[in-house]
C-alpha cells in the first residue's frame, strides 16, 4: 500500500530548508497541497530570506502545488492569517506539521533570561499558535492530523539547552493533551524526535555525519505520523533511517503509613518507590490518581 495525501491541504512550518522542506516535497509529491511557511530566519532567530518561495519553486517543477507564507510563529495574528489564505485557496486545512525552530545556546548560567523566553517562544508557544490557529478548521472538518517536534535534549537533556529543552518537553506535553482532546473530531497528534544534519545542527554534526544523517532520512517517519492510519500520541524518535518510540511511563510505587510516612520513609523506601517492575504507560494523567487509589485499595 503505498500511503497518499491526495485532496490533502499540509502546512508545514519552518519548511525553507532542512527537515520541515523534505517534509514539504516528500507531502508534495505524494499529492498533498502544502503551505510553505518559513519566516527565513537564521537559526538564532534574525534575519530574513526567500528559503519558502524556493521551496514552492521546487515543488512546482516537480509538477506538485503549493503556496509560499512568511509568517511568524511567534505571532498568533500571523499563523491566522496563514490559515484562511489557506482554506481561501484550497477549502481547507487536513496536516499541520509544527517544525519551525531557534536554537541560543549557553550554559544556562551564562544564559540570559531574554534568550530562554525567545526560545520557548518559538518553539512551545509557536507551536501551539500554528494548532489554535487549524484547530476549529480541523474539528469542522472531523479531520486532522498535528506533529509536534521535539527533540532528545527535551526528552532525555542536553548540557547548554536548557530553553530549547524546556520548550521540547512541553511540546510532548501538549500533544498528549490535543490527542485526548481532539479524539472525538478524528484529530491525532503526535510527537517525531529527530536526529538530522541541518542549519540546527551545522556545527554539532561532523561534516560525513551530514549525508548519515540526511533530513530525508526522517521524512518517512513524519509523514506517517500525519498520514490517515496514523497512531495518535506516539513519540518517535527518528534519525539515519532508524525509527524509535519513547514513552512517559509510571512505576506502581509504595504506600507509606505510619512512621514510614516521612521524609526518612520516602529516603528508606526510594528503591522500591522507583522499581520498574509493573510500570504503565498512563494513557491520561487521570491514571496516576487510579494508580493510587489501586494502592490504597491493597491492590
Amino acid at each position: 500500500m503505498t500511503i497518499r495525501f491526495d485532496d490533502k491541504v499540509a502546512i508545514v512550518t519552518g519548511a525553507g530548508g532542512g527537515l520541515g522542506r523534505g517534509y514539504a516535497l516528500e507531502l508534495a509529491r505524494r499529492g498533498a497541497k502544502v503551505v510553505v511557511n518559513d519566516l527565513g530566519a537564521s537559526r538564532d532567530g534574525t534575519g530574513h530570506s526567500d528559503a519558502a518561495l524556493k521551496v514552492v519553486e521546487e515543488i512546482e517543477t516537480a509538477g506538485g502545488v503549493a503556496m509560499s507564507n512568511g509568517g511568524n510563529v511567534a505571532e498568533y495574528d500571523q499563523m491566522v492569517d496563514m490559515v484562511a489564505k489557506a482554506k481561501e485557496r484550497w477549502g481547507g486545512v487536513h496536516i499541520l506539521i509544527n517544525n519551525a525552530g531557534v536554537l541560543r545556546d549557553k550554559s544556562f548560567a551564562k544564559m540570559e533570561p531574554a534568550d530562554f523566553e525567545f526560545v520557548v517562544r518559538v518553539h512551545l508557544i509557536g507551536s501551539a499558535f500554528a494548532t489554535k490557529a487549524c484547530w476549529d478548521t480541523m474539528r469542522e472538518q472531523n479531520y486532522g492530523r498535528i506533529l509536534m517536534t521535539a527533540s532528545s535534549t527535551g526528552l532525555f537533556g542536553n548540557f547548554g539547552q536548557a530553553n530549547y529543552g524546556a520548550a521540547k518537553l512541553g511540546l510532548a506535553g501538549l500533544t498528549k493533551t490535543l490527542a485526548i482532546e481532539g479524539a472525538k473530531n478524528n484529530i491525532k497528534c503526535n510527537t517525531i524526535a529527530p536526529v538530522a544534519g541541518t542549519r540546527m545542527t551545522a556545527d554539532l554534526f561532523p561534516e560525513a555525519a551530514f549525508e548519515a544523517f540526511a533530513p530525508d532520512k526522517v521524512a518517512p517517519a513524519a509523514l506517517f505520523l500525519v498520514s490517515d492510519d496514523a497512531p495518535t500520541n506516539a513519540i518517535v524518535g527518528a534519525g539515519a533511517g532508524v525509527f524509535q518510540s519513547s514513552y512517559v511511563t509510571l512505576t506502581p510505587g509504595k504506600l507509606l503509613t505510619g512512621d514510614d510516612l516521612s521524609v526518612d520513609g520516602v529516603a528508606a523506601n526510594w528503591d522500591a518507590i522507583t522499581d520498574r517492575h509493573g510500570e504503565i504507560v498512563p494513557q491520561t494523567g487521570a491514571e496516576q490518581s487510579m494508580l493510587i487509589g489501586k494502592a490504597l485499595q491493597g491492590g
